[in-house]
């Protein structure tokens, strides 16, 4: 099996920073992209970053300019850094790879748990 673990969420001051992180384990013979996103009560899940194998990333409109996505594919880890928070951005965040495992040989989209982060203005 596949799982992913995400860790880094917490409350914080609007202007603050957090660093979230979601390491992949288990059965994996490759991930391709590797993305967060993000959901906030009675909203809709909406997409925040992805970054592909080789590096290149995409982000949404709102976070552009202060959230910044990377991973380690050594580790099977991506990270979201986020810096100049807005309680606008209070929201469970879940990571997402499309991971190619020893079982499946096609790429599959896991999700982890979700972690909250909560902004205070």
């Amino acid at each position: 099996q596949v799982q992913l673990v995400e860790s880094g969420g917490g409350l914080v001051q609007a202007g603050g920073s957090l660093r979230l992180s979601c390491a992949a384990s288990g059965s994996i013979f490759s991930i391709n992209t590797m993305g967060w996103y993000r959901q906030a009560p009675g909203k809709q899940r909406e997409l925040v970053a992805i970054i592909a194998s080789g590096g290149s990333t995409n982000y949404a409109d709102s976070v552009k300019g202060r959230f910044t996505i990377s991973r380690d594919n050594a580790k099977n880890t991506v990270y979201l850094q986020m810096n100049s928070l807005k309680p606008e951005d209070t929201a469970v965040y879940l990571c997402n790879a499309q991971i190619v495992s020893l079982f499946r040989g096609v790429p599959y989209p896991y999700w982890g748990q979700g972690t909250q982060v909560t902004v205070s203005s």
